[in-house]
């Protein structure tokens, strides 16, 4: 009996395995390259001809043309890590691939999908155990200690250059916008702390300012650009002319009428900057469009304008002055407006806003570099860490970097296998071999071989070094704490979790069912051969390699 539709496709059992193994394993391989302080960068080039260099893992994976389902699900993996901890997100990964690479192995000696499953949650949840055991506290004012996560976050990075004056630029922003909470915790608002970039100029003359850096123009030359104590109005209404949701013709029968009809335009527009005049403010932000006329008007009033302020700069603005956005200047009241001292500086032509009152914590990183490609990694490299800062401040716990963790956590695992009955125990030691993908991977990446750097690590570790990984740099198997290789444990745990999800997700499936071409995106030019079951290729994964 035919109950599918003509154009549909489906496979079953171990082809569907096999699809969904191989297109997750393609993915986690496309970005393996780029782990590591030596690891490599990928070019991405879109379809409007727009040019991305990185080597961070989740713009990688956000930037290629993936039109494949189980492909898409570990690209997930990837924004998960990158939202719960900031970085490790190629690890996580990398970590999901090779776990499915050792699942199908297991798959080839008739263990159940189900035992597998059970025995990969068996070892990450005693995984993030030990990690949590490994762990070392890290106080929020110990400053040299965070300097070193930053550092580790950006190493590879094009910030690494300069990542000794960027990490001290990161944790001093991080320290300014760290309260305490009532239990003694330590929370970070990340939303007080601001990003700017600037091109032309040495990424070494990057700096950290209080409070918003605004790189726009006075709308008049004849404007203030100075005020130790001003009243900021934020506006997200057009200071232009009202104009009908609908298109419509006037009839104009003499030169008069024009005039009544220029003269009325013009009265709307002083009537706006009257509102703008009479509530009392001093400093005009501006999210929408400002007309030449209420230019004039607001300059002859001694009034500052910026006129379209981008909307992440209004939000930080709000945050920093205490303002309120107003929407409608016909309701605008005095309360609406916040206060900060406005300074230009016509060198580099910014404004510099900071707030007043004792509860303004707002900073800027102004990062600047040669060139736009350049600014923009080192934008991707300082936001990771300070992410990364930040969940260390939070969770208060650090781990030894350079595959340390990783070798230590697989050398527990397999003891705790001993103690698993059934064929998970063989799926506990298949997580295990799949954590020291890590260091195996941090070895190829730098050119070293990878069996002997694993093998002298596992040596170390049975020696109880616990902290024992492998210095990239010169090949050798060092305390990697001492040499300040450091990590957060929330990301080395979030990784885990992740990773062991996302591989529990695609071992769950059995049989795929495809109303028609097997991708997300409705393309017919599928690429690549078809599995067993005549399913389509990787389903549009042909796309990745002209990406990179």
């Amino acid at each position: 009996m035919i109950i599918m539709g003509e154009d549909a496709q489906r496979v079953k059992d171990r082809d569907a395995q096999a699809y969904n193994i191989r297109a997750a394993r393609a993915v986690a391989e496309a970005v393996r390259s780029t782990l590591g302080p030596k690891g490599m960068d990928k070019m991405l080039v879109d379809s409007m001809g727009d040019v991305t260099i990185t080597n961070d893992g989740v713009t990688i994976l956000k930037e290629m043309d993936i039109d494949n389902p189980t492909a898409e699900m570990i690209v997930e993996v990837a924004e998960t890590q990158e939202d719960e901890a900031g970085d490790g997100t190629t690890t996580a990964v990398a970590i999901a691939g090779e776990l499915l690479k050792n699942a199908e192995d297991l798959l080839e000696q008739d263990i159940h999908p189900t035992a597998i499953i059970r025995g990969f949650n068996l070892a990450s949840e005693k995984a993030r155990e030990e990690i949590d055991d490994i762990a070392e506290s890290v106080e929020p004012d110990d400053e040299d200690l965070l300097k070193k996560v930053a550092e580790t976050s950006m190493t590879g990075k094009s910030s690494e250059l300069n990542k000794e004056l960027l990490a001290d630029l990161i944790v001093r922003a991080v320290k300014q916008v760290t309260v305490e909470a009532h239990d003694g915790s330590h929370v970070v608002d990340l939303e007080n702390i601001s990003i700017e970039t600037q091109t032309g100029r040495s990424a070494s003359e990057s700096e950290l300012l209080t409070g918003a850096v605004i790189d726009k123009d006075p709308v008049h030359d004849d404007m203030p650009t100075q005020f130790d104590e001003a009243d900021i109005l934020l506006l997200n209404e057009p200071v232009e002319v009202e104009e009908t949701d609908i298109d419509t013709n006037v009839s104009i029968e003499s030169p008069d009428q024009l005039q009544k009809f220029l003269d009325q335009e013009e009265a709307q527009l002083k009537s706006k900057v009257e509102q703008i005049v009479e509530s009392g403010a001093d400093v005009v932000f501006c999210q929408k469009g400002i007309d030449d006329l209420a230019q004039h008007y607001l300059a002859k009033e001694g009034i500052l304008a910026v006129r379209r302020t981008k909307k992440s700069d209004i939000k930080f603005l709000k945050n920093l002055t205490g303002a309120a956005v107003v929407s409608d200047l016909d309701s605008i009241e005095a309360a609406d407006l916040g206060r900060a001292s406005i300074r230009r500086d016509s060198n580099d032509d910014l404004f510099y806003v900071e707030g007043i009152g004792d509860d303004i914590h707002g900073v800027t990183l102004l990062l600047r570099g040669s060139t736009d490609h350049v600014v923009d990694e080192l934008e991707r490299g300082v936001q990771d860490a300070l992410d990364v800062v930040a969940s260390t401040v939070a969770d208060g716990r650090v781990l030894a970097g350079g595959g340390a963790i990783e070798v230590e956590l697989a050398s527990r695992l397999r003891n705790y296998a001993d103690s698993v009955s059934g064929r998970e125990q063989l799926a506990v030691e298949a997580f295990a071999d799949a954590l020291e993908l890590v260091p195996r991977v941090l070895a190829e990446n730098a050119g070293l071989d990878s069996i002997d750097t694993l093998v002298d690590l596992r040596a170390a570790h049975e020696e109880g070094q616990v902290r024992a990984g492998l210095n990239v740099f010169t090949g050798e198997v060092e305390d990697a704490f001492e040499a300040g290789v450091v990590e957060t444990a929330h990301a080395k745990e979030q990784a885990v979790a992740s990773a062991s999800e996302a591989a529990n997700l695609v071992l769950k499936i059995d049989d795929i069912i495809a109303a028609g071409d097997l991708s997300t995106g409705g393309n017919d030019d599928d690429e690549g051969g078809a599995p067993a079951g005549g399913m389509g290729g990787m389903g549009g994964m042909g796309g990745m390699g002209g990406a990179m």
